[in-house]
């Protein structure tokens, strides 16, 4: 008599499990997996010509090499690959308080993780890199190579402003561990007023910068629902509402992104 009682409570169960559609059910928690994209320049547009920024100071050294072009936009002509876009994860929402992942969406065996030293170079009156990405924790470094004075003027929300003058051949180290930030931090050289650059600051280990190629990785991910952001120093893909960047499944094969058209060229 148990087992005819019991029955009807099984059959139920199935039911309810039957009922969960294949494009809700997340998948199990605890896989990590890569993934992989590429931003490319719109087929079909003309990419735009790197114009000669105008230099006014220390000439010599500066023009040794030629002229020093923009580096805004870099496209490779052959790829049509986007370099410099800052790609990274979010939840999939569009809220904008909802924007952190949760703890257990980070691998466990990034606790382990060491803190980096993030470098800054100033080597021929320009910055490299001009976009850079960090991790809260991590410490970042100014450095001259060159044979002629720079500095480093950084104003930022939760990690201080400086402007120290720094001689051919020395450093500049912030004194604190980098904070996060939600907004992009520029920093540029007012001696080289042409010089810029941009940083990143993520409290999470899920974003990439794109190479020559436009290419770009992230390794143990989190398997299941999210969406991932692509920025540019000119603004998000698709304007203010590609902040909450794109939905995206990531599979615990691994998943490899469709390469996605992003033009960054400023509107008139």
């Amino acid at each position: 008599m148990r087992r005819v009682w019991l029955l009807p409570a099984v059959v139920a169960a199935a039911v309810a499990v039957a009922a969960i559609s294949p494009a809700d059910a997340q998948p199990p928690a605890g896989q990590w997996a890569a993934v992989k994209g590429q931003v490319v320049f719109p087929a079909g547009k003309p990419v735009p010509e790197p114009a000669k920024l105008e230099v006014t100071q220390d000439k010599a050294h500066c023009l040794a090499k030629g002229p020093i072009l923009d580096e805004a936009i870099q496209v490779n002509p052959k790829t049509k690959g986007l370099k410099n876009v800052v790609v990274w994860l979010r939840p999939d929402n569009t809220d904008p308080k909802k924007s952190a992942l949760e703890k257990n969406q980070i691998n466990p065996a990034d606790a382990g993780r060491r803190a980096a030293e993030v470098v800054i170079d100033q080597p021929q009156c320009m910055f490299v890199p001009r976009v850079t990405v960090a991790r809260a924790g991590d410490t970042l470094v100014a450095k001259n190579s060159a044979p002629v004075a720079h500095n480093f003027f950084w104003t930022s929300g939760n990690n201080g402003n400086y402007n120290p003058t720094i001689p051919a051949g020395q450093n500049f180290k912030l004194p604190d561990p980098l904070k996060p930030e939600t907004a992009p931090i520029q920093y540029k050289c007012s001696i080289h007023p042409w010089m810029t650059g941009y940083v990143r600051i993520f409290d999470h280990p899920y974003f990439a910068v794109t190479d020559e190629n436009g290419k770009w990785e992230m390794k143990d991910a989190p398997v299941g629902k999210f969406r991932v952001v692509y920025w540019h120093e000119n603004g998000f893909k698709d304007g203010v509402k590609g902040r909450f960047g794109e939905p995206i499944t990531i599979e615990a094969a691994g998943t490899t992104v469709k390469p996605v058209e992003f033009d960054p060229t400023p509107k008139k």
